[in-house]
């Protein structure tokens, strides 16, 4: 790999239309800061950048459920955001915001470079408009009932409750969440990023040059590829956002895909006026981007072919470290259903716990496939994990140093072989750790850290210093001068992963904290320093914590089933009983459909020709409120075949369509599982 001379290392800007979640952290921003923080161990240069994605539909749907202007929106999870990421011990050289002067500025000017160039294909297309608030609408804007589930309340791009992906079109009954009318179809321009002029380049850069990716990154990357990349809208209809500096453009923004990864660049520029160009525009600079899954075609197709058209030097990404989705509690994280569990919540609720889920999220990081957060994991890899290895080993080292030497390191005194063995061993956890961070395995890396804990810990109970001191003392200053060599390791080791009690164990030691290259090369803490008071490093997590967590949970749960059963559509009443003898009467069998055509000087009548296996037939039907004849033909159905036939608008009817109709009037047609040959017996 290149020897870079600096390091420019971005995490996934955050919605600021919410609160950050664990789903975020262990997605993005925690392995970000323990490889931000490891690279600076290291004395390697680097920049930290992140900021609020403070513009596009999500910003603006929560301004309208709160009844409050979108900059009221951002200002407030901004701020949120920005404090919560602080007290988490994520520092970040600059942490600011897309709505920022700096940021609107270089994102006008950025889109019009490319305007100018040329870069850019105008495209008129028909986009869903409400016809009442007089508003292109965004698939979000449009909901409706999910043609899978049934489920009311599905946005045009996804249903929360089966979560399928949907468009506006597969909506039943869909309608606009601003005014509630039926969106209609009307024509709108927007200007376009040609993807598909960027793909070979695309293929040779990363299918060729960049295989040592994350599987599951290359992976996506290739089948986008694979599938042929097609032009992407910059532009959208929306009066929140960066307005697109171009004439005939008015009610216009920069679409968030192309405004927000430009961000980055804004916030370098916003720290460093003077100096951004050499992280930005040299090649001695290593570009990483941390980012959850859902973020792979933006960072690794998208920007960097934004960035190609641009030209002018700008650097590509070396590597886009991407992680799965985190669930909680055997269910998908959703803001939208509060099914979280928040930052700025946890740390009111566990003070001076940060690192106990900093800890949880890397060793259950879902690096490689998705992984599930639970509350009893939390405790158990706590109270067994950080406390009874990692923090009990600390304990007992200083605590017996301060009562056999007055807290004083104690000479070498009577060395064993078992000293040596274990202090030799260090320099093969070092290793392991840093090849896993430079990898990204950052799970891994935590497991060899949490490893040579548990070499501290066996050392203790083989030398066993207390039963040892009431004989030899020589022997056990040298046991114990051996543990505290082990413990200034430590917190070396867990110096990226764990840094509040790191700062802790470092203020029991009383040392300044430790370089990287003085991990595993000899001795640490010299004969006759004094160390600082013992203090516990980690404290257990109660049941009744636990509890408490998993209690408002449920509340969740059963607030939101209960909202679910209210809008649920009720069901008819039964009618009357009928014999076995009744039913046996009707003569129920499959049809297909061969023409349709509507009645004339009528609304709701279909004209069908059907096959029923038996015979040809017509039959009319009410239903042309529901389908268009277009839809029905091909359509196998399900027909009463011996219905008397009936004369209606001069048409002799011949059976009747079975449909199943609820309470709120829709009506389908029942149809069979799969295709019947024409003619099958229902029954």
């Amino acid at each position: 790999m290149k020897n870079y001379k600096r390091n420019l290392i971005t995490c996934a800007l955050p919605y600021a239309n919410g609160p950050v979640h664990i789903g975020h952290l262990a997605g993005v921003y925690v392995p970000a800061d323990i490889y931000v923080r490891y690279l600076r161990m290291r004395s390697r240069e680097t920049l930290f950048v992140c900021g609020s994605d403070e513009h596009g539909v999500p910003v603006t749907m929560a301004a309208r459920k709160e009844g409050c202007s979108p900059q009221d929106i951002v200002d407030k999870y901004h701020g949120i955001i920005k404090n919560a990421f602080k007290d988490f011990g994520i520092n970040f050289d600059i942490y600011s915001r897309t709505s920022s002067e700096t940021h609107r500025r270089n994102a006008s000017q950025f889109f019009r470079k490319l305007y100018d160039e040329g870069k850019f294909i105008e495209k008129e297309s028909e986009q869903f408009y409400d016809p009442e608030a007089n508003v292109f609408l965004a698939d979000r804007y449009i909901v409706g009932t999910c043609p899978k589930c049934g489920a009311e309340g599905a946005y045009g791009d996804q249903c929360e409750k089966c979560g399928s992906t949907l468009s506006p079109e597969e909506l039943i009954n869909p309608h606009s969440k601003v005014s509630g009318a039926e969106p209609v179809k009307k024509k709108t321009k927007h200007w376009y990023l040609p993807l598909e002029q960027y793909e070979s380049w695309l293929r040779e850069w990363i299918l060729d040059g960049h295989k040592e990716w994350k599987t599951n990154v290359y992976g996506q990357v290739k089948s986008w590829l694979d599938g042929g990349l097609q032009p992407r809208a910059v532009s959208r209809d929306l009066d929140w956002g960066v307005p697109v500096p171009v004439e005939g453009a008015e009610g216009k923004v920069l679409y968030v895909w192309f405004d927000a990864p430009i961000g980055y660049i804004s916030n370098t520029i916003e720290l460093l006026p003077d100096s951004w160009e050499k992280w930005w525009k040299s090649e001695d600079t290593r570009m990483i981007h941390f980012i959850g899954k859902d973020n792979i075609v933006f960072h690794c197709i998208v920007f960097p072919s934004m960035l190609k058209a641009y030209g002018d030097g700008f650097i590509l990404p070396d590597n886009v470290p991407s992680n799965e989705f985190l669930n909680l509690e055997g269910d998908k994280i959703s803001t939208s259903r509060n099914w979280a569990v928040w930052l700025h919540e946890y740390l009111q609720d566990f003070p001076g716990q940060q690192d106990t889920l900093r800890y949880v999220l890397t060793a259950n990081a879902p690096e490689t496939k998705d992984n599930d957060f639970t509350w009893k994991d939390f405790q158990a890899r706590n109270n067994s994990e950080l406390v009874a290895v990692y923090g009990n080993f600390v304990n007992r080292a200083i605590v017996l140093t301060h009562k056999y030497f007055g807290g004083k390191v104690p000479e070498n005194l009577s060395g064993a072989q078992i000293d040596a063995d274990t202090l030799a061993q260090i320099p093969a956890f070092r290793k392991a750790i840093e090849e896993n961070i430079e990898n990204f395995k950052f799970r891994e890396a935590l497991k060899e850290a949490m490893n040579l804990a548990r070499l501290g810990n066996k050392y203790l109970t083989d030398t066993e210093p207390w039963a040892v001191a009431k004989t030899d003392m020589d022997r056990t200053a040298s046991i114990l001068f051996t543990a505290l060599q082990i413990c200034g390791n430590l917190a070396i080791a867990f110096a990226p992963f764990l840094p509040f009690s790191t700062e802790k164990l470092n203020r029991m030691l009383n040392v300044e904290p430790g370089s990287w290259e003085s991990f595993g090369c000899g001795t640490i803490l010299e004969s006759g320093h004094q160390l600082g008071k013992a203090e516990l490093l980690f404290s257990k997590v109660e049941d009744e914590a636990i509890q408490k967590q998993l209690d408002r949970l449920e509340k969740i749960k059963a607030e939101r089933q209960a909202a679910e059963a209210a809008a649920a559509p009720k069901v008819a009443p039964a009618k009357e009983e009928c014999t076995f003898e009744d039913f046996e009467k009707m003569d129920i069998r499959t049809a297909t459909v061969l023409e349709a055509e509507r009645v004339p000087k009528t609304d709701k009548l279909l004209k069908l020709t059907i096959d029923t296996g038996l015979d040809k037939r017509v039959i009319v039907s009410g239903i042309a409120e529901y389908y268009t004849p277009e839809q029905m033909v091909g359509k196998q159905i399900c027909i009463l075949a011996n219905l008397k036939p009936r004369t209606i608008r001069g048409i002799e009817s011949k059976g009747m369509i079975l449909m199943a109709k609820q309470l709120d009037g829709r009506m389908r047609c029942v149809r069979a599982e799969e295709c019947l040959c024409n003619g099958a017996v229902v029954g």
